[in-house]
C-alpha cells in the first residue's frame, strides 16, 4: 500500500522527502525485515499474555522425554503473530499488482486458516476434557481430521500450479540462441542488456532448475512419452500437490522442540530469498548463469518479511519456549516454503535445502512402516529409532533439546550452502 501510494504521488508530480527510496527493491526488503522483527517482538509478548489469560496452552502427552512436563500449559497458536508479521510488511511495501505477491498472500492466509482451525479444535477438546474431570476418553490432540488437512494442502497445490501454468506474468523467459529469430513473435521479448538487444522466448511448458547438468534446466514434458506431452500440466499439478503436502507436513512434524522449526524455516527462507533476488535480476542471473524469471524480485520483500518474522518469533520460541507456533504456524511455513520453491523454479532442490524436514518426515514413515511390518510378520512390532520424529530419538539418547535444535540449524545452513553450490557444479 505504501509502495502504491508513493508511486501514485510520483506520477502526480508530488515530491515527498525520502519517497524515492521506495523505488529501490533492496530498501524495501530491509524495511520488510525490520518491520516484521518489530511486529513479532512487540506484539509477540502481548499475544503470549492474551493466550495465557485465555488458558490457550499446550497439552503434553507423557512420552518419557526430559523436560516435557515443564512445557505443559505453554501458550500455543503463536503462529498468528508470524502470519501477521509476514502479511503486514508485504501489504505495505510490496507491489500488490504482482501475481507472485498475491499468490503468496493467499498461501499464507489459506494454510494459516487450516492450521488455526486444527489448533482450535485441539484446544476445545482439551477444555471439554477438563470440564468432564479429565475422564473424557475421546479427548485427544488430533484436531482436524488428517484428510481435511491434506485437502487444504491439495487446494493450495492446485492454486499454485494453476497460477504458474496459466498466468502470463508468471512465465519463465528463456534466451533465444540462434541466427534466425522465430517468425511467431507471440511470447517474444527483447531486452536491452550490455549495449545490445537480447531475445527471450516465453516458455510454454513448465520448466525448472536441475543440478549437476550443463544448462540447469529441466522440462517436465520429458517425463512423458511424446504422445502424452499434451498432458504435461496434469503431471505438473500432481508434482506440486505432492511436494506442497510433503513439505508442509515435514515442517509440522519438525515443530517438536523449542525453536527447531522456526530456526530451520528462517534459514531456508534466506536461501529462497537469494534465489528470488538473483533470478529476478537479469544481470545477476546472467552472471550466475541461472534461470531468469521476470517479475520475481518483488517476491524478495515477502521472503524478507518471512525471515524477520521467524527470527523475531525465536525471541520467545527459543529454549525455554514462552510460546509455541502450533499448526497455525508450522503448516503455513511448510506450505509457503514449498510454494516459493516452485515460484523460483527450485523445487527439485527441496530434498537438499529442506533436508531436515525430509529426514524428520522419513523418520516417521520408516518407523511406522517397520513397526507395522514386524508386527504383521513376527507378532511383535519393532522400532528402528528410539522414538520418532528424529529429534525425539536424540532426546532419548540424552541430548539436550537446545543442542539438538542448534545442530539441526547448522545442518540446514550446510544444506543451503550446498544447494547454492550445486548451481555451479556441472
Amino acid at each position: 500500500m505504501l509502495y502504491q501510494l508513493f508511486e501514485w504521488l510520483k506520477e502526480s508530480g508530488v515530491r515527498i522527502p525520502g519517497g524515492t527510496l521506495f523505488q529501490f527493491i533492496t530498501f524495501r526488503i530491509l524495511l520488510a525485515v525490520l518491520l516484521s522483527l518489530i511486529i513479532t517482538t512487540v506484539f509477540g509478548k502481548r499475544l503470549i499474555n492474551f493466550l495465557r489469560k485465555r488458558q490457550i496452552g499446550e497439552t503434553v502427552r507423557d512420552l518419557g522425554l526430559a523436560g516435557e512436563q515443564q512445557k505443559k500449559g505453554t501458550p500455543t497458536m503463536g503462529g498468528l503473530v508470524i502470519i501477521m508479521a509476514i502479511l503486514i510488511p508485504t501489504i505495505l511495501l510490496a507491489d500488490l499488482h504482482k501475481a507472485y505477491i498475491r499468490l503468496m498472500i493467499f498461501s499464507t492466509v489459506w494454510l494459516g486458516i487450516i492450521g488455526f482451525i486444527d489448533d482450535y479444535l485441539k484446544l476445545r477438546s482439551k477444555k471439554l476434557a477438563q470440564q468432564l474431570g479429565g475422564d473424557y476418553k475421546k479427548s485427544n490432540k488430533d484436531g482436524l481430521a488428517g484428510w481435511f488437512k491434506v485437502l487444504g494442502q491439495v487446494v493450495l497445490g492446485v492454486v499454485v500450479a494453476a497460477t504458474l501454468l496459466t498466468n502470463e506474468n508468471t512465465k519463465v523467459w528463456r534466451e533465444y540462441i540462434g541466427n534466425n529469430p522465430p517468425s511467431d513473435t507471440t511470447g517474444v521479448r527483447t531486452i536491452k542488456y550490455n549495449g545490445g538487444d537480447r531475445l527471450f522466448v516465453v516458455a510454454k511448458e513448465p520448466i525448472t532448475t536441475i543440478p549437476f547438468v550443463k544448462n540447469h534446466e529441466f522440462n517436465y514434458s520429458k517425463l512423458l512419452p511424446e504422445a502424452l506431452r499434451g498432458f504435461t500440466w496434469v503431471l505438473y499439478i500432481a508434482v506440486v500437490i505432492f511436494i506442497v503436502t510433503a513439505v508442509s507436513n515435514g515442517a509440522n512434524i519438525t515443530d517438536g522442540l523449542d525453536g527447531l522449526a522456526t530456526g530451520v524455516s528462517a534459514i531456508i527462507a534466506v536461501c529462497l530469498g537469494i534465489f528470488a533476488y538473483a533470478s529476478g535480476n537479469i544481470r545477476l542471473a546472467d552472471y550466475l548463469n541461472i534461470m531468469y524469471i521476470p517479475n520475481l524480485a518483488e517476491l524478495s520483500i515477502f521472503i524478507g518479511a518471512m525471515v524477520g518474522a521467524c527470527v523475531g518469533f525465536l525471541w520467545y520460541n527459543s529454549f525455554p519456549a514462552q510460546v509455541f507456533m502450533g499448526d497455525t504456524g508450522s503448516l503455513m511455513l511448510g506450505g509457503v516454503i514449498a510454494a516459493l520453491s516452485f515460484i523460483v523454479r527450485k523445487e527439485l532442490l527441496i530434498p537438499i535445502f529442506c533436508g531436515v524436514f525430509l529426514v524428520e518426515l522419513l523418520s516417521v514413515v520408516i518407523q511406522v512402516s517397520y513397526f507395522k511390518y514386524t508386527k504383521r510378520k513376527f507378532g511383535e512390532g519393532k522400532r528402528i529409532f528410539l522414538m520418532s520424529p528424529l529429534h525425539h530419538h536424540y532426546q532419548k539418547l540424552g541430548y539436550h533439546e537446545s543442542k539438538i535444535a542448534v545442530r539441526f540449524w547448522i545442518i540446514t545452513i550446510l544444506c543451503v550452502v550446498f544447494t547454492i553450490v550445486t548451481l555451479k557444479i556441472r
